[in-house]
């Protein structure tokens, strides 16, 4: 990354230490809860949860003393997990990510913003000036026509014609690697969301999402790849892409070969199912009627052949869609997962897709502490994502709706 981006970015979290309050940092000591720790299908009592530097320090039963040092938290018998997962995003301001993190998402993964602000908010979470969720940053997309993107850098100045020969794939790629992008995102088809557009048109060809892949391979950086045919989802898996997204077209023939290759599938499905409503335009609402079932049958078969799945909600966390990580974990025990299988979907498994499975995801000694707080047995109520009561973003108690009583 430049140095003249750290100092500025360095610079903003000043000015803005002054703006927001993220959360206190302190020690805390959570208490009377019951806890699902994301790695073990059942619930456990009695436990307390120390949380010390970010960190999960230790885990208890509820009989040993409390340091005064530590402020203790009450759960009131409420439901500890770890915090959710969402590796689909477009977070670009401030506000969107605070609406992620109070429905429970304490990490995310960018799949492309405009102008690096993934980049920005990532520093942010890092120096303690907003409370999450913490962030995987992909830059902006590696795809044919870049439009107002073009701004984002002054290097791509040399992009304004398209992006499709191999330097011009490596250019982009280069270019958001330095600017700092922990992943890249191309495409292998079109987009769903366009009346003008077939989303199983394929786009970029194997060898130019090979290009893509070796490219950022060479900085140990890994490739995510919208695609919704078969066609341009294979010519991805067979370029050596991370995981798929949306795939809502893909054959068994494919998921055999993702199966095969370890290739990740993200559906992103409440955000297909989404445009059966009628805010969107009618050509949309008629290709949803054939695409999401289609859909919901490639969760199917890639469940039972035991594809890798996480969870994304493709979402821009506006203040009009209810895209969430809880309705996409919802619909995958609708179309056949067990409430466990689902929730390590967006727990631990979103977690080692991201590389991240040996530091958060569960609730472990030594993680970092990433949590939220639901008002039922999530492995018998997966409705109880719904309402999230606490979140705690790398130890900052960043949401608290409990205790509900006052106190004379």
């Amino acid at each position: 990354m430049h140095r003249q981006l750290i100092f500025a970015l360095s610079t903003i979290s000043v000015i803005l230490s002054g703006l927001f309050s993220a959360a206190t940092a302190e020690d805390y000591a959570l208490v009377n809860g019951r806890m699902f720790n994301g790695i073990d299908n059942k619930v456990t009592e009695n436990h307390t949860v120390f949380v010390s530097n970010g960190k999960i320090s230790k885990i208890t039963i509820n009989s040993e003393p409390i340091d005064a040092n530590y402020t203790v938290i009450d759960l009131e018998g409420n439901y500890l997990m770890p915090g959710m997962f969402d590796v689909h995003t477009h977070l670009s301001t401030l506000v969107q990510a605070r609406r992620a993190l109070v429905s429970g998402v304490t990490t995310v993964r960018s799949a492309s913003v405009k102008a690096f602000e993934d980049v920005a908010l990532r520093e942010l979470v890092r120096g303690g000036v907003v409370a999450g969720p913490d962030v995987v940053t992909a830059g902006v997309y590696v795809t044919p026509k870049l439009g107002e993107t073009i701004l984002a850098d002054p290097r791509l100045a040399v992009l304004a014609g398209g992006v499709n020969t191999d330097e011009e794939l490596r250019t982009l790629v280069r270019v958001n690697i330095d600017r700092g992008a922990d992943v890249i995102k191309t495409r292998g088809t079109e987009r769903a969301g366009l009346a003008t557009t077939d989303p199983r048109q394929q786009v970029y060809t194997e060898r130019q999402l090979r290009v893509v892949v070796e490219e950022a391979a060479r900085q140990n950086v890994p490739v995510l790849v919208h695609a919704h045919g078969d066609e341009g989802a294979r010519a991805a898996v067979l370029a050596g892409a991370r995981s798929i997204e949306h795939g809502s077209y893909l054959s068994d023939e494919t998921l055999a070969l993702m199966k095969e290759r370890g290739t990740w599938l993200v559906p992103t499905f409440v955000t297909m199912n989404e445009m059966n409503e009628e805010q969107y335009d009618h050509v949309l609402r008629l290709r949803a009627k054939y695409m999401v079932p289609q859909l919901e049958r490639v969760i199917r078969s890639a469940h039972k052949m035991g594809v890798k799945f996480a969870t994304g909600a493709d979402n821009y966390y506006d203040n009009k869609s209810t895209n969430r990580i809880s309705v996409e974990v919802e619909n995958f025990v609708r179309l056949g997962m067990t409430n466990f299988e689902a929730l390590q979907t967006a727990t631990v498994s979103s977690a080692d897709l991201l590389g991240l499975g040996a530091t958060t995801g569960q609730i472990t000694e030594g993680f970092e502490a990433d949590m939220i707080l639901v008002p039922a047995n999530p492995l018998t109520n997966i409705e109880a994502l719904q309402d999230v009561l606490m979140v705690i973003s790398n130890g900052q108690v960043a949401l608290k709706r409990i205790p509900f009583g006052v106190s004379d």
